[in-house]
């Protein structure tokens, strides 16, 4: 059993709660935490369920599905870093039964024998082989390939004058820069964007489309081992680990889907914030500010990962007032404990460029310390964060051609759309 520390004091900015919260470590009933109720304002969302219920919620997810909602900051560092007490291997789940093979959740915790669900000696293992594959990518060459890649598509939609950033830049950045460190032929990855998407989506297409990127993946994983090549699969064949050809394909997949849709979030986010917010924008005209602020920024108030599924309890135990069963699932709420009031100075209203404590928009206060990610056993490869501050930073260049310069918009041919002094909006 163990005691996470307390949670955190209510916040005198926060309001007082409609309803008085229920007495901890007493049975709750619990939240529905699907449908119409995750279609509204998630941070509204968060705000109700820790002022009614605290940091740990009881919650229904899509079938009736009981789980544990962690929204406290200090909660979810506490489960992110203690592996021994909250563990990935989903065949602890004590409520297996009650979840269908179709479950639009289930390719999350569904066991494979993956780096995603190992512990212990094999998790070490298999992390330190793909953290020692993509650390051996100079920089110096990882920077080439994003600039390579954050060009040609950009030269796609450059002269349209107008492109939805998100759809043609952000989501395909990631998998272009991951083709080229898999050594993929680049005419494979129109096919293999078009598969990664469909199988994040909750249809009959997503079952059929992790088929065909596994299917892809295993044969990159023969063609390397029959003959080595200088990039990632090559090295993980080569690794003193001695993974085997379907560990290396279920790793690679992993190390796919997490690229493919955080990364590509968070650039997405970062840009937002660059084009649209006027107080950013006028805050890195002034100098005060850059692409490192940005996704610092993008990182802690709107998370490309907003909820992590995926921890189960090892033994029976009190988290945030509540009492955890052995074997019971629990999601970490991500953006929730960013928001945590617990957890740091609120947000101080102004009209100005610069804000104090977290949310700071100038960079004048960093919150990359704050992160509950710090306190996770092993943190994530360098290559994804400089992906991302690449990907950030190239998408300048059409603007550059265009006039745009970082503030205001001048007319030209490729933006007369736009008002003479509006800013862009998520269709540039």
């Amino acid at each position: 059993m163990t005691n996470p520390t307390a949670p955190p004091p209510a916040s005198p900015q926060e309001p007082a709660a409609a309803d008085p919260p229920a007495p901890r470590n007493e049975p709750a009933e619990p939240v529905r935490l699907c449908g119409a109720r995750l279609a509204g304002d998630p941070g509204e969302l968060h705000r109700s369920l820790r002022q009614r219920h605290g940091p740990v919620v009881p919650v229904l997810l899509d079938g009736d599905v009981p789980a544990w909602f962690v929204l406290g900051y200090r909660e979810v560092g506490h489960v992110a870093g203690n592996p021994r007490l909250f563990a990935r291997d989903c065949r602890r789940w004590n409520a297996r039964e009650l979840v269908p093979d179709d479950w639009p959740l289930m390719p999350h915790v569904g066991w494979t024998p993956s780096v995603t669900f190992a512990e212990g000696a094999e998790h070490r293992r298999r992390t330190g082989a793909i953290g020692d594959a993509l650390d051996r990518v100079e920089r110096s060459a990882l920077t080439l390939v994003c600039e390579r890649a954050a060009d040609r598509l950009l030269r796609a939609f450059s002269g349209d004058g107008e492109a939805d950033l998100v759809a043609q830049y952000a989501h395909r950045f990631p998998l272009h820069v991951l083709a080229e460190l898999y050594g993929l032929p680049r005419g494979d990855i129109p096919v293999l964007a078009q598969d990664v998407a469909e199988s994040l989506d909750a249809d009959g297409k997503a079952a059929r489309a992790r088929e065909r990127i596994r299917d892809r993946m295993a044969r990159l994983v023969a063609e390397r081992r029959a003959a080595p090549a200088r990039d990632v699969p090559s090295r993980l064949v080569e690794h003193p680990a001695g993974l085997t050809d379907e560990e290396i394909t279920l790793d690679l997949l992993a190390v796919t889907a997490a690229a493919h849709q955080r990364t590509g979030d968070w650039i997405g986010n970062a840009l937002r914030l660059m084009l649209v917010d006027d107080r950013f924008s006028m805050s890195m005209q002034g100098g005060r500010g850059g692409v490192s602020q940005a996704l610092n920024e993008a990182l802690w108030e709107d998370a490309p990962a907003r909820n992590l599924i995926g921890r189960w309890a090892v033994h029976d135990c009190d988290l945030g007032g509540r009492r955890v069963r052995r074997g019971d699932l629990l999601v970490l709420g991500l953006a929730a404990a960013g928001a945590d009031p617990g957890c740091g100075p609120a947000p101080t209203p102004t009209t100005g460029p610069a804000r104090t404590g977290r949310t700071c928009r100038s960079g004048t206060a960093s919150t990359a310390a704050r992160s509950p990610r710090r306190s996770w056993p092993r943190p994530c490869p360098g290559p994804p964060s400089r992906c991302c501050s690449t990907g950030s930073r190239t998408w300048r260049w059409p603007y550059r051609r265009s006039g745009w310069s970082g503030g205001r918009r001048r007319r030209c041919g490729a933006c007369a759309r736009c008002p003479p002094s509006s800013p862009p909006s998520s269709r540039t």
